[in-house]
């Protein structure tokens, strides 16, 4: 990000007091500086191991972490908290939340990891590398064909900043993008957005199903037996938005039943999924073990957008992440 030269003046003693719960101080050292804002927060760094001074506490009133660790009652002049995850539920509702207090998420820093990783799995499922790699255990020489992703229809659930990502990803491939938007408006990429209420003409006529929908009430046990047996007999399920909105009975007897062919799940209501849970044996069904977002530059990228949304604050501006906690995103 640029820097901004506009920024207010602040005198030492009345510099917001920021507490950051993280690890990589660098990063966050780095963007605050390329922000112009080095010198303009009060920053006390805090490793996610350790405990935040309860001497600070009163004083807080930028909050930086993936957690609030039930201190947030004790945090009387908080004014906004910026997450380093996209997802907020853990946050919504959290005690000592108060309304006033400002709730930013990181929404858009793992565009690319996840985008990425979800062709993989497209490609995973259409081409045989896999097979081909366990033939050379054995010597073998055995040539195979495999479909094409042009032409096909990719349904993405959840046309947000991933799912934008994704599609114009997609359409380079050749294939055929639609998806859903709360707000249905033309997205590049995509043929045709439906809105949420249209899920089951997506899930009809698609030949991939990706879900990328926010965590909120209405997305809970979202994909059931009634909207599996939309799909086409021969369309793959692929979840890399959050365990819960699967029901899991329901996706293993449909694809045992072949009501649809498989799924590929990168997210679970119980991480790490337990050995005993059927998702590892149904055959057809592959478990990843949640590598969707995470990459080597994600620090870095969650610091950028702090940065982005500390210079909002100073400036008076709204947040560049803000969440709507009605939405829940």
């Amino acid at each position: 990000m640029q820097s901004r030269s506009n920024l207010p003046d602040i005198p030492s003693m009345n510099k917001p007091v920021c507490l950051l719960w993280v690890d990589e101080v660098p990063a966050y050292e780095k963007a605050l500086a390329d922000a112009g804002l080095a010198g303009r927060l009060e920053l006390h760094f805090v490793k996610t191991t350790d405990k935040p001074p309860e001497e600070l506490l009163p004083r807080v009133e930028i909050l930086v972490g993936r957690k609030h660790g039930g201190m947030l009652p004790r945090m009387p002049k908080l004014r906004w908290v910026q997450t380093v995850t996209a997802g907020v539920e853990s946050w919504i509702g959290a005690p000592g939340l108060r309304d006033e207090v400002a709730l930013c998420n990181a929404r858009g820093s793992h565009r690319h990891s996840m985008s990425e990783n979800i062709l993989g799995a497209l490609f995973h499922l259409t081409k045989p590398y896999m097979a081909i790699a366990l033939d050379q255990k054995q010597s073998r020489w055995h040539k195979r064909q495999s479909p094409l992703l042009a032409g096909q229809t990719l349904g993405i659930l959840g046309l947000g900043a991933i799912g934008q990502e994704l599609a114009q990803k997609a359409a380079a491939l050749e294939m055929r993008v639609i998806g859903t938007k709360r707000s249905p408006e033309p997205i590049e990429g995509v043929e045709e957005v439906y809105g949420s209420d249209e899920t089951d003409d997506v899930l009809r006529q698609s030949d991939f199903v990706v879900m990328l929908m926010p965590a909120t009430a209405e997305t809970d046990d979202f994909i059931n037996a009634a909207r599996l047996k939309l799909m086409k007999p021969t369309a793959w399920l692929i979840n890399f938005a959050r365990g819960s909105q699967i029901v899991d009975a329901d996706l293993i007897a449909a694809v045992k039943a072949k009501t649809i062919a498989g799924a590929v799940l990168d997210v679970f209501r119980e991480e790490p999924l337990p050995a005993s849970h059927p998702f590892w044996t149904t055959e057809n069904i592959l478990v990843l073990p949640h590598i969707g977002g995470g990459y080597s530059g994600r620090a870095a990228a969650v610091a950028a957008i702090f940065a982005e949304n500390a210079c909002c604050d100073l400036e008076g501006e709204e947040f560049s992440t803000g969440v709507d906690r009605e939405l829940g995103y």
